[in-house]
């Protein structure tokens, strides 16, 4: 991942504008500094410049006040004539005004010419003073010391005053050259500045939009395959941050929403799909498990009406055979009427539940000699085991118990053939008091996948199974239903080839069976 695709889009353009910021400061910082120091160098080229013509100037104020004291040297030798006193202070003035002249000049000095300006300063110090004691003393009588007033101490100072005349013009050349200089450099960076602020500007820029560029163009692509129905693809959240980031990974959950949404329809549609399938199937049994019966009756019934209609003698025997057929017919359309009954209550929970005391193991023997003849229809024999249940009565409802363990013993007769059906009660009396009844039988069996949809109601092991065997589905989901009701499970164990073994566990001590009422 690159540096720029793991800073979100706002560090982005803050980076993006503390740079253009720092490079606006860069060229302001220097576009000062070259103020600041073409400032400098012209205040000191002016300073030199002063300091120049003040170097003149007191060179010409010298000159003067030197041609003067030598002119009243010369007339005091030859005439006596006194100084006025006027005259005297206009001198004493004037040297006393050279003198801060002096003073300003050595303001104006810097390093370079402070030696010059030293030298200078002591020469002329003590001739501007022997001056000053030449006027006080020029109407006193005596002769006058000239010592230090002289043309030698005069040319000292002049020699002086040139020295620093020429230092300073030196200083000034070097000032002039130095802003030139300065002129020249800080034009030169503020000009390397302005194109390199300019350059980074637009690199920042257009790196900023590339990134940005390319990262809405993967949320565009993502978008797109998603607008299509791809909703398998995912957009590459690791490659952005920040902003962009949460947005792909928004888009990502959308689109794993929409496709657990549209997971979750098509299992619900296959399930609706399933459904109808059972419930047509189910209607195709049911009507031929109505006709079968039915054509049984009409037609037994149509034989025994033509034959009380025929002046022959009744065949008792035949008679009562057909009778039998009749009311064994009905009693099939009264079983599967009364499992739709059953079926429908469940569903609209109108199905109620009516509990008393009764003997489990005298329950399992009335019905399972009541439904006898199912096991001569194909051959098998009944194993009765009920020793476990005998001591103890148990508590529940008899008729929901009843119509279990009929639907379990009827269906083990209807896929055995030639085999043995198992009925087992007992009941425990440990922690929880609980009957229990187990049918078994050596019949077909069932594959794990038969296992997980026969107690389904509309629904068997396979749809061949209603062709062989006959039924309508109902048996099964009404146990499991009634198991539900009355506060118990039902489980089933199987293998194809080997036979199934149902085992009903239900409570069955009173305060048990008040809780699940």
């Amino acid at each position: 991942m690159k540096f720029s695709d793991s800073l979100s889009l706002r560090a982005r353009l803050y980076l993006a504008s503390a740079a253009i910021l720092f490079l606006f400061a860069f060229n302001v910082g220097t576009h000062l500094w070259g103020s600041y120091a073409r400032s400098e160098s012209v205040m000191a080229y002016r300073d030199a410049t002063a300091a120049a013509s003040l170097v003149r100037d007191i060179e010409q104020a010298l000159a003067t006040q030197y041609q003067r004291v030598q002119v009243l040297s010369a007339l005091r030798e030859t005439n006596s004539a006194p100084l006025d006193q006027g005259d005297r202070q206009q001198a004493t003035a004037q040297l006393a005004a050279l003198s801060d002249r002096l003073r300003e000049l050595g303001g104006l000095s810097e390093v370079d010419t402070e030696l010059a300006f030293r030298a200078l300063y002591k020469d002329t110090a003590a001739l501007l003073e022997g001056w000053t004691r030449f006027y006080d003393r020029y109407n006193t009588q005596g002769q006058i010391a000239v010592d230090g007033i002289g043309p030698a101490a005069f040319d000292s100072v002049i020699d002086n005053l040139e020295a620093l005349a020429e230092t300073q013009n030196e200083v000034a050349l070097n000032r002039s050259t130095v802003i030139d200089q300065t002129i020249e450099l800080t034009d030169r960076i503020t000009i390397i500045g302005f194109i390199s602020s300019i350059t980074i500007t637009l690199i920042l820029i257009l790196a900023l939009i590339r990134t940005t560029n390319t990262s809405l163009l993967r949320l565009k692509l993502g978008v797109e395959r998603f607008g299509s129905g791809d909703l398998t693809f995912r957009i590459e959240e690791q490659r952005d941050a920040g902003e962009i980031e949460n947005l792909a990974r928004t888009f990502n959950e959308m689109s794993e929403s929409l496709q657990t949404a549209m997971t979750d329809l098509r299992a619900a549609r296959a399930e609706a799909e399933s459904a109808n399938e059972a419930k047509s199937m189910f209607l195709a049994n049911v009507s031929h498990e109505l006709r079968t019966p039915l054509n049984a009756i009409i037609g037994y019934s149509e034989m025994l009406q033509d034959e009380l209609g025929d002046e022959t003698d009744i065949d008792r025997d035949q008679f009562h055979h057909d009778l039998t057929t009749i009311i064994f017919s009905g009693r099939q359309l009264l079983a599967l009427i009364n499992d739709i009954l059953d079926l429908s209550k469940i569903e609209t929970g109108k199905m109620s539940i009516s509990t008393e005391s009764f003997n489990l193991a005298g329950l399992v023997v009335q019905v399972c000699d009541a439904l006898t003849p199912l096991l001569a229809q194909n051959g098998n024999r009944l194993e009765l085991d009920v020793t476990d249940a005998r001591a103890s009565d148990v508590y529940s409802d008899p008729a929901k118990v009843q119509q279990i363990l009929t639907n379990l013993f009827s269906n083990a007769c209807k896929f055995t053939k030639q085999g043995t059906i198992s009925v087992k009660a007992s009941v425990d009396d440990g922690d929880e008091k609980r009957c229990i009844i187990t049918v078994s039988d050596t019949g077909i069996g069932m594959n794990e996948e038969q296992q997980a949809k026969v107690f389904q109601a509309f629904v068997q092991a396979e749809h061949s199974t209603s062709v062989n065997y006959g039924g309508t589905g109902l048996g099964l989901a009404i146990v499991t239903n009634f198991c539900d009701m009355l506060g118990g499970d039902v489980s089933l164990e199987s293998a194809p080839g080997e036979g199934s073994s149902f085992r009903v566990s239900l409570p069955a001590a009173p305060e048990q069976a008040r809780e699940v009422v």
